[in-house]
C-alpha cells in the first residue's frame, strides 16, 4: 500500500499580535469543527464550506521574526488554506497577497502520484494552477 502526500509550507506575516491571536483561534475553531465539534456562532460563513478540507497545521511564527503564521501540511488542505489566507487578507491586509507552492508525492513509485501546483491569494480572488493542468494545456 502506498501513502500519498500533499506538502506545503509558508509563513504569512500579520500586522500585530492581536491579528496573530485571531488567526490562531480561528484555525483552532476550524480544526475542532473538522473533528465534529460545533462551530461558534461568529465563525466566518465563507470558511464553513472549507472545513471538510481543513487538513493543514498553523503555528505562531517565531517572535524574533515578527507576528505571523506558519501554515504547513503533509496531507493537503490547499483549498482550505487558500480560503483561510483570503479571509485573513480581507481582515488585515486588503491590498496584500500571498503566494505558495505545493507538491504531490507518494511513498511508492506510482504514475499518478507526483506533481504540484501554485496559488496566488488576494482579498479579491484566489488563483491556482497544477502541473497536471499546465501539461494538459501545453499538449492541447
Amino acid at each position: 500500500m502506498a501513502d500519498y502526500y500533499t506538502n506545503f509550507s509558508l509563513v504569512v506575516p500579520l500586522p500585530s499580535e492581536a491579528a496573530q491571536a485571531y488567526a490562531l483561534a480561528l484555525h483552532h475553531q476550524a480544526e475542532q469543527a473538522h473533528q465534529g465539534a460545533e462551530l461558534p456562532k461568529d465563525f466566518p460563513k465563507e470558511l464553513e464550506d472549507m472545513l471538510e478540507n481543513w487538513q493543514f497545521d498553523t503555528d505562531a511564527n517565531s517572535p524574533t521574526e515578527g507576528h505571523g503564521l506558519w501554515l504547513h501540511s503533509e496531507h493537503g488542505g490547499v483549498d482550505a488554506a487558500c480560503a483561510f489566507l483570503q479571509h485573513l487578507l480581507l481582515k488585515f491586509d486588503p491590498t496584500g497577497r500571498v503566494t505558495f507552492e505545493w507538491s504531490h508525492d507518494c511513498s511508492k513509485p506510482r504514475t499518478d502520484a507526483y506533481g504540484g501546483g501554485a496559488a496566488l491569494v488576494t482579498a479579491q480572488e484566489i488563483k491556482t494552477m497544477s502541473t497536471g493542468q499546465w501539461l494538459a494545456e501545453q499538449t492541447a
